[in-house]
Order: structure tokens, then sequence, then C-alpha cells
């Protein structure tokens, strides 16, 4: 959503400059290929913080923008020594929802101790900012803004459909059910597992780093890192998404719907206002009532699999495209008022 939102306000004429606390990354890559500045500090935390406010004073931003709970902290240390901070704005940008994991439970409390400093604070879920709200944030001012979706990118085309059903193994009779998602314990890979492992009568594509490590049963496909998400979510029919916690809003699933796919997720983060009655919300951490509403997709007739994947669809492209998501941010940085 960065690449997308510094790519999409530069084009509308907002210069744009993303500094990283680490250097290297696919993410720096996209930036770069979409002219937007990158700075790459990956040093000692006194010397990032010396050599952001560096950054700070030659570009002169009228925004300073914290991304995710590190940035934030940096970006309010920085606007808070740095000179001309009355006519720099700050925000910050929250990422997840309900985030129990012990290596964030510190970060969070340190931005919760600094959470006034902003003008205000954005987050891409009402679920996020509930949590956070509950864990000692106090914002001056709040909003919600979901995430945006490249739905030109993600979508249907039935003319590549068999073709990549071919590349990777399926049959045309075949349901096929995918989740794009990195190994890691939020994503509850051992449920995700459990559930396809008892429906012998879908076949499971796994997308995402580590997954291609994973043992898997007969029925799942699993293919690591790849990116060519788009293409491979032509040769599927539902999205799954199984996290257990900490999602805010899952690109994962926006992304899915909009290219077509019946979404079941997981009821995490803002996943049941995303879907709303397109597909199905489940409670997580439950295997059966995972591959039960997986199995009750499954079962329809392929048309009217299609039909519900083009109804998701059509949920996205009227609630979550991002030109949407570029003009409340726009909105926002063009009225520093806020």
């Amino acid at each position: 959503m960065l690449v997308r939102l510094a790519a999409g306000l530069s084009a509308r004429g907002m210069e744009q400059q993303v500094v990283s606390l680490r250097r290297g990354g696919p993410n720096a890559d996209a930036l770069k290929a979409a002219g937007i500045s990158v700075s790459e500090l990956d040093c000692s935390i006194a010397r990032a913080q010396f050599e952001l406010m560096r950054v700070v004073h030659r570009f002169r931003p009228t925004i300073l923008q914290g991304w995710m709970y590190h940035g934030n902290i940096a970006a309010a240390v920085t606007q808070r020594i740095t000179p001309g901070r009355a006519k720099r704005a700050l925000y910050w940008n929250i990422r997840a929802s309900n985030v129990h994991d012990e290596r964030y439970a510190r970060i969070i409390r340190w931005n919760a101790r600094l959470s006034s400093m902003p003008d205000l604070v954005i987050a891409n879920s009402q679920a996020g900012m509930d949590f956070h709200l509950a864990s000692g944030f106090r914002p001056r001012r709040q909003m919600v803004i979901a995430n945006g979706i490249e739905t030109d990118k993600y979508c249907p085309d039935v003319a590549r459909r068999s073709s990549m059903r071919q590349e990777l193994g399926f049959a045309d009779s075949d349901v096929v059910v995918t989740s794009v998602a990195r190994v890691n314990p939020m994503k509850d890979f051992d449920t995700l597992l459990t559930a396809l492992r008892a429906l012998r009568g879908v076949k499971g594509l796994l997308v995402g780093l580590g997954t291609d490590q994973l043992e898997i049963p007969e029925n799942v496909t699993a293919l690591g890192l790849r990116d060519d998400v788009p293409e491979l979510h032509l040769a599927a029919d539902i999205i799954v998404s199984s996290s257990a916690y900490g999602e805010g809003f899952s690109n994962a699933v926006a992304e899915g719907m909009s290219s077509g796919l019946v979404p079941v997720a997981t009821d995490v983060g803002d996943s049941a206002n995303i879907i709303g009655d397109t597909g199905s919300v489940v409670r997580p951490g439950d295997p059966v009532a995972l591959a039960q509403a997986i199995e009750a997709i499954a079962s329809l007739p392929h048309s009217t699999i299609k039909e519900r994947g083009l109804q998701a669809r059509q949920r996205i492209v009227d609630n979550f495209a991002l030109a949407r998501a570029l003009q409340r941010f726009a909105d926002i940085y063009e009225d520093t008022s806020v």
C-alpha cells in the first residue's frame, strides 16, 4: 500500500520521499521504479535518527508520515528535534489490528506513549484503530482509511484461466482454493492445512514466502514467494485467509475478491467488512469451521461459484478501489489543518 500510495500521489503532483530504516527489498525497488526517491538507512538507531533528520532538513516536507510502529517512532522523534516543525505536520499510520505477539508488545507500548504527538493517526482498519485505542493510544485526531486495491491489475481473465490451470496442473473441473501469505504464526497455516487436508474434493494453492517449505497434504500445491500473484489468481476459485490475529485490512483477501474469487476468511481485522455478504467469515483457529465454509462454496455448481466471485469483485470495485484510498490521502495531505 505504501508503494501504491507514494506512486499515486506522485502522479498527482505531490512530491514523495520514502525513508527506509532498513536497506533493500522488493518495496524499495518498486518505489524506485515508480520514480520515488528512496533513502535506505540500515544503520544503528542513533545513526539512523541522525540521517533521517538530515533527509527531513534537506527535503523540507510539508508532512512527515510515519509508516508502521518503528517508522512512527522515528518520525515522531525527528519531528520533535528537527527545525521547522511549526511548518510541518506529523501523521502516523497503523497497519495491524490485534497484535499479541510478544515481539511487538514493547514497540506498541512506546507508540502508545508517543501517540499524542501526531497531528493525525491513520489506521487501515476500524479493528486496528479500536485495538490500539484499547492499548493506550491517545491520538489528538484519528481516521480510518481502508487500503486501496488495483482493480485493473487484479481482475478476472477467462481467456487465460485455462492456460494458468494447465500450467499449475489443475483440471478445468477442479475447485481451487488459494492462500497468499508468508509463513508466520499470525497467518496460522496449521489451521489452514488441517482444513485443506480434510477437503479431498478441492485443490489447495499456497503462495507466499516459506510456503514451499511446509509439509503439505497431497491435494495442496505450494509455490513459495512469487511476483505473479494476479496471474496465479486466474487459476483459482476461492481466496482464503486463515489468520489468527494481527490483520488490519487484508490485501490478500481484497485482491483475491477483485480477481473474481469467492472469499473465506477468519474474523480478524476488518475481514468481515471487506467480505460483506459475498463470502464466509469464521472464527479464527477453528479448522473444522474453516473447512465447512470452504466446502459450502466448493460444492456449488461452477457457474454459481463464478457468479459469486463476480459479486465479490464488484464489492471491491465499489468500496475499496485504489482511487478511493488515494483521494482520501490526497484530501488530508492537502488540508494540513487536519
